[in-house]
């Protein structure tokens, strides 16, 4: 039986890589992205109805957006730079969002078989690993999405007892934004960054449902 996925951002770096290897490895991909079918996530009720449009059972949903500068607005470096506004653009890409895709888990997942689901979020959102401050909107932001995977990954094992429900961090990728942001950080191409989630992801059991890896299969504190 050929295996599915459905890859929301499927035309940002991790994303594209990960839809093209699932692809060459036979599997059926489905991508939604913002820039080709229109995913919006500041519009909940057009996300909704591109999400209803695809039909289950999915085996991956793998959520790989997310942004660390949005409208021009970098990484806040003290308090005094906090923003109202990208504050909350900040939780609506890199929360909000994957929340909405969330809402469809239940309906595309088997029931039946091992499936998984997987969300991008990032190692400074970890609250027991920041040692540095600052960041303080990124950080929030995918602090909160992994509170929300957290939780989904508990209700969905109501129902969905081999669903793996993981947050997952890439490492450093190489984009233009590591290039000012990233600075002392090994990088690693989108590619390579695809092709290590992927491999975390089928080392996972469901007893690792409800956890944050990084890209080499660590556990990641909250």
């Amino acid at each position: 039986m050929t295996k599915t996925a459905l890859i929301i951002g499927a035309s940002g770096g991790i994303g594209g890589a990960i839809a093209r290897q699932l692809k060459a490895d036979g599997w059926a991909v489905t991508g939604l992205s913002r820039s080709t079918e229109g995913l919006d996530y500041g519009d909940p009720e057009g996300v909704d109805r591109l999400l209803g449009g695809v039909e289950g059972p999915v085996d991956l949903i793998f959520i790989a957006t997310g942004a660390l500068e949005i409208d021009g607005h970098g990484p806040e470096k003290a308090l005094r730079q906090i923003d109202a506004a990208a504050l909350e653009a900040q939780f609506r890409t890199n929360t909000i969002g994957p929340a909405l895709v969330l809402r469809h888990a239940a309906r595309l997942l088997p029931r039946d078989r091992p499936a998984a689901i997987a969300a991008l979020s990032a190692r400074v959102g970890s609250i027991g690993d920041n040692r540095l401050g600052g960041w303080y909107g990124y950080r929030a932001a995918k602090a909160a999405l992994n509170q929300i995977m957290h939780g989904a990954a508990i209700e969905l094992a109501r129902t969905h007892k081999q669903a793996v429900c993981v947050a997952l961090h890439p490492g450093t990728v190489e984009t233009d934004l590591t290039a000012v942001h990233g600075a002392g950080h090994d990088k690693v191409t989108p590619d390579q960054a695809a092709a290590n989630l992927l491999g975390v992801l089928d080392g996972l059991a469901p007893e690792d449902t409800g956890l944050f890896f990084d890209w080499q299969g660590k556990r990641v504190v909250w």
